[in-house]
């Protein structure tokens, strides 16, 4: 991954802005289209998945997969009514993002101000912690205790970030309000409203095929959805050349074009993941629907100037988990033991 360096006076000149500004239009019918080809198709294969488990649990596995993606779609589609680009209208955006979080398990008012903090303050390290993979400082981490660097290090284990910890997320953590952030005192209560909502929906499942059926149809989706959920974000942010720093210095269009990778993913991942790997130019002007950030991307070679990440070039990215300020990139805790054998023990 070889990132273009973007003057920061270039990037700070409005027209940045205004570029990206004619594609903030959403247009109804490929809205509509959108979710037509994302839920119809994951509530067929559910169906599927169900009258599988009399032929075989393989076929119900391998169901679990395309279904996996469609539920990924539909997070997309309620994440852009969260910014109010897949309608014109809020109340439309509000009406199929709160439909959209029954499928998903995240509740949608607070989640979309959650989410609205995290693109407010990407990149910069005075304002980490709300929407955001946590990522601590060299400093910060030689300055844990043996027990915080222990806490610190099973966090960033792969199999705790993109497994074990993404999948509670969507299933436990994401079923109570745990924010003490002021800006979502107010939307706490639509938590618990979606609660309710989706112990209906699922209660009503487990009533019609029992709690082992559903258990086994849809565990493995939820697995599968929230772990590709985790490392989309992931590694949208986390690279080694990600753009961090301090409140005094922080820049929101370098944030954006230097701060958020362009995922270069094949196009059936690309359509599943709905057009999320241009994650840059959806930072710098997030009113963009999902199918017009490729054309908003290829039609200015401007924004084209950022980190481009592949499948295969994303792996490096697993193991990054500190902030090195003096050399302005992540490292993992291998690199810092490498410089710092001594300070970097945990036991």
């Amino acid at each position: 991954m070889h990132p273009i360096s973007i003057r920061p006076s270039a990037a700070k000149q409005p027209g940045w802005k205004s570029l990206a500004a004619k594609y903030q239009t959403s247009h109804a019918g490929k809205s509509v289209w959108q979710l037509g080809n994302s839920l119809i198709p994951f509530l067929v294969i559910w169906y599927l998945m169900v009258v599988s488990l009399d032929v075989g649990y393989w076929l119900t596995l391998l169901l679990s997969l395309p279904a996996a993606g469609f539920l990924v779609r539909l997070f997309i589609i309620q994440h852009d009514c969260g910014h109010g680009s897949f309608f014109h209208s809020r109340a439309a955006n509000d009406l199929v993002g709160m439909c959209c979080s029954l499928f998903t398990w995240t509740p949608y008012r607070y989640w979309q101000k959650s989410h609205a903090i995290h693109h407010a303050n990407a990149g910069n390290l005075e304002h980490r912690g709300i929407g955001d993979i946590y990522t601590m400082t060299v400093d910060e981490y030689l300055q844990q205790s043996r027990w915080g660097k222990l806490k610190y290090r099973l966090y960033r284990h792969p199999l705790f970030l993109f497994v074990i910890g993404s999948t509670l997320l969507f299933v436990v953590l994401y079923r109570f309000p745990t924010s003490r952030a002021k800006a979502l005192k107010k939307v706490r209560s639509s938590v618990y409203w979606t609660d309710l909502a989706i112990v209906l929906l699922v209660g009503g499942l487990i009533w019609l095929i029992g709690l082992k059926a559903f258990l086994l149809v849809h565990a493995p989706i939820v697995i599968m959805a929230s772990t590709a959920a985790a490392w989309l974000f992931f590694v949208q942010h986390q690279f080694e050349d990600a753009y961090w720093a301090n409140s005094d210095s922080w820049d929101y269009t370098l944030a954006a074009l230097q701060g958020s990778s362009y995922f270069k993913l094949p196009k059936i991942l690309q359509w599943f993941t709905g057009n999320i790997g241009f994650h840059h130019i959806h930072h710098l002007s997030p009113r963009i629907p999902n199918y017009l950030l490729e054309k908003c991307h290829n039609d200015n070679p401007v924004f084209q100037e950022t980190v481009v990440l592949t499948l295969r070039s994303s792996l490096k990215s697993i193991f990054l988990s500190l902030w090195d300020e003096d050399q302005k990139k992540l490292i993992s805790f291998d690199q810092l033991k490498q410089r710092q054998p001594e300070m970097t023990k945990i036991s």
